[in-house]
């Protein structure tokens, strides 16, 4: 089925969501939006989306259905129940959760989904709001071969998904991802602060990195951010949080010790309870300024 002849019910345009909406759109998919601030729905209608009273209205007629919602409870409240989205769905139609939530999460939904004769794939995204906006996120999907076959197309128009394995192996790829960037940000925080303190300039020693092992997508993208204090939400550090303690409460489920990721959670924990949930991930050099007593530029 080409995208001309796809329906496409998008749940959830927020900062994510609204450019991925948009670029089905413009792919040429017939897209109906629903979010539960309109506002930020209504913005896509320039785009040819269809803004949706009720998340069923969006779904009811789609092929496919996209879930991008902040956590596993909201996807389940939206998702699951008699008036769920599986309940609004039609038979044989595709239901891809791109949201970051509990692998036990993606794998409950998955056999809701089988209940209601619906396909199902978790798919959960890295690359930030710059990675929505290029259509270039990494897409780590859980799924069966031929619900991912049917949906590549799809999900290319967004970023590169990759099959991972079954349902919730998109979600275990994520946490990975997620350990992965809040160790760096730490990492890379911590390399700004020693270079302030030894007197050189941590922008040219950003430049000096680049292209070496330290090279990295946080010390390209998260550095300059560091250094000038900009921490304008483009992941919010409540949701990092979020990720890495789902990370960790899993890997204890598999008795398994994650000793630098652990420290780092404890970091992450302390800059929301500090007040700067709502900030950037890259806040987090804010955190180790306060331990170090120094001054945060506020």
């Amino acid at each position: 089925m080409s995208a001309e002849q796809l329906r496409v019910g998008f749940i959830g345009t927020g900062i994510m969501g609204a450019p991925m909406a948009g670029h089905l759109a413009k792919a040429g998919y017939t897209v109906a939006a629903w979010n539960r601030t309109p506002d930020k729905a209504t913005a896509l209608e320039s785009n040819g989306v269809t803004v949706s009273d009720t998340p069923q209205q969006a779904v009811t007629q789609a092929d496919v259905v996209v879930v991008m919602l902040s956590s596993g409870p909201v996807c389940d409240e939206v998702i699951l129940g008699p008036q769920g989205l599986l309940a609004a769905m039609k038979a044989h139609s595709t239901l891809v959760v791109m949201s970051s939530i509990p692998v036990e999460t993606a794998q409950h939904q998955a056999q809701a989904a089988t209940k209601h004769d619906i396909g199902y794939l978790d798919a959960p995204v890295s690359g930030g709001e710059r990675g929505a906006q290029d259509a270039s996120l990494a897409i780590m999907v859980g799924g069966d071969v031929e619900t991912f076959e049917l949906t590549s197309a799809l999900l290319s128009v967004m970023g590169n998904p990759v099959r991972v394995g079954p349902a919730g192996t998109g979600q275990l790829a994520k946490l990975a991802n997620q350990l992965i960037v809040a160790n760096t940000i730490a990492t890379v925080s911590e390399a700004v602060l020693l270079a302030e303190r030894g007197g050189a300039d941590p922008a040219k020693v950003r430049e000096a990195l680049l292209g070496g092992f330290a090279d990295s997508t946080i010390l390209r993208s998260h550095m300059p951010r560091m250094i000038a204090n900009d921490f304008a939400p483009g992941g919010p550090a409540k949701w990092q949080l979020k990720d890495t303690q789902t990370a960790i409460a899993l890997a204890e489920q598999f008795s398994l010790e994650l000793p630098v990721s652990s420290l780092v959670n404890g970091l992450f924990k302390d800059l929301v309870a500090h007040g700067d949930g709502e900030l950037d991930h890259s806040a987090l050099i804010r955190e180790l300024r306060r331990r170090n007593e120094l001054p945060n530029g506020d």
